[in-house]
């Protein structure tokens, strides 16, 4: 694949602050059908991406008490960000050595989030080639 991150990422992100409940969380990615949210926290400046909470992680927390559980609590998915001018490839490498399905974009200069890469986005490249 000859293609950057920003060619397949989706833009924008669905985020939440640390301290979120369980269940809200729960909702916001039922009410837009996706399968993370990026857990962000305010640095003094900038929002910046502190962690991802994936629909895996909410579905190993739904035998806990989810009303006592939190965004920040569940976050068991590894952060790991990637620049949109990244290639494609090497973020695919990135998902499969860390066995991660989201990764998220970021601007280098303030690690602010642009967006997220998902395993289904490069599998969206792959069908269209």
């Amino acid at each position: 694949m000859d293609m950057k991150v920003e060619d397949a990422m989706s833009r924008g992100t669905l985020s939440c602050r640390s301290e979120t409940p369980l269940r809200t969380v729960a909702r916001m990615m039922s009410e837009h059908s996706v399968h993370s949210v990026v857990v962000t926290d305010l640095d003094g400046v900038s929002e910046r991406a502190w962690g991802v909470v994936t629909d895996i992680d909410v579905v190993a927390a739904a035998g806990e008490d989810v009303d006592e559980r939190t965004a920040g609590q569940i976050a068991a998915t590894e952060l790991l960000t990637v620049a949109p001018s990244e290639s494609l490839d090497h973020a695919a490498q990135l998902m499969t050595e860390h066995q991660v399905t989201h990764l998220v974009v970021v601007d280098r200069g303030d690690d602010h989030p642009l967006g997220v890469l998902s395993t289904l986005d490069i599998t969206g490249v792959l069908a269209a080639d």
